[in-house]
């Protein structure tokens, strides 16, 4: 089968496309998500025919387990789409909760500048209940929302100042077996937020689309940032557009092709 590595702001998929998704398709991206006995990759992403829109999409954690949606993951895809159909700049993607509209505005060579649309903001996961010790921190705003998939939002003054290493996977203990994406946020003005992820499935992540469009649409309800937000990651800083449908733009980049052979 061949596979194609990309990444969004150091998120990285592998994308392959066939006419379904393989039975294995769990196992497979365990192995091929492993850095250090494989390829390696945040997850493993599957395009498969869509009976409406131009493809399916379907997402698989390094982990094994299986994810909703992801916001860097689609931007990645849509460039896959548009490499194989360059004159084709409006994608639709289906995925088993939405229907997805990205946009592909500008070209950089081996990387393109992309835009996802994704899901509403609708009630989160509820936390009632939930304590959260983040080990000398004060802890500032705490809320959840589901953007497609589900997310809790932490706000502190810094977001370096939390071992989110530790803390997350104890955070997201609560919300098992469901899991949970657990976010550090902090707040530096009207128009910009900073932003760490602990990712459902796959641990510690450079950055997370749908967690930037799941935190400023929380800081936004605390009425503490605009409706365009710019969102400052470990792995770069992407825009957020608030809107009915909310935006991610990000930077995507190609990291090349690979031919897996399958036992």
């Amino acid at each position: 089968m061949q596979i194609s590595r990309y990444q969004g702001f150091g998120n990285d998929f592998l994308i392959t496309f066939s006419d379904e998704v393989p039975f294995d398709a769990s196992g497979m991206a365990k192995r091929l998500c492993d850095r250090k006995e494989s390829i390696g990759a945040d997850g493993l992403i599957f395009g498969t025919p869509s009976n409406t829109e131009d493809a399916f999409f379907t997402l698989y954690n390094s982990d094994g387990s299986r994810a909703e949606v992801s916001g860097n993951g689609l931007a990645c895809f849509g460039y896959a789409l548009y490499k194989n159909d360059s004159a084709k700049k409006s994608i639709k993607v289906e995925t088993e909760t939405a229907i997805h509209s990205i946009l592909i505005p500008e070209e950089h060579l081996s990387s393109l500048l992309v835009q996802v649309s994704l899901s509403p903001p609708s009630v989160g996961p509820d936390f009632q209940g939930l304590k959260i010790n983040l080990g000398g921190p004060e802890l500032l705003r705490v809320d959840s929302v589901d953007v497609g998939n589900p997310h809790l939002v932490i706000e502190v003054d810094e977001i370096e100042s939390v071992e989110l290493g530790e803390i997350g996977p104890k955070v997201e203990s609560f919300f098992m077996p469901i899991g949970c994406n657990i976010h550090l946020v902090s707040i530096v003005s009207q128009n910009e937020i900073q932003l760490r992820t602990w990712e459902r499935g796959a641990g510690l992540t450079e950055a997370c689309g749908s967690g930037a469009v799941a935190a400023a649409s929380v800081a936004n309800t605390w009425q503490a940032v605009s409706d365009e937000v710019k969102v400052v990651m470990p792995g770069g800083v992407a825009t957020v557009i608030l809107d009915e449908c909310p935006t991610y733009v990000c930077q995507v980049v190609d990291e090349g092709e690979f031919e897996v052979l399958n036992d």
